[in-house]
């Protein structure tokens, strides 16, 4: 039996997000958009797949970088 936690099953996603994004995004925002990925697919579809949940950050993310880039 182990003691510790479980990584989470979208570890790989937010690292993968977080090289992608790095010096646009910091890792807490990445971390935020996974999250809410993955709400947004067990809302939706009643299952969060990865793969799905990547596809969902990643249009948060440039959704957000367009903004930023918009005001700035």
């Amino acid at each position: 039996m182990s003691t510790e936690a479980d990584p989470s099953p979208y570890a790989e996603v937010e690292t993968a997000l977080c090289e992608e994004f790095a010096g646009v995004h910091s890792s807490a925002t990445v971390t935020r958009c996974v999250e809410a990925a993955h709400y947004g697919a067990l809302e939706v579809t009643g299952y969060a797949h990865p793969s799905l949940v990547e596809r969902i950050a990643r249009k948060h993310l440039h959704v957000l970088a367009l903004v930023a880039s918009d005001r700035g």
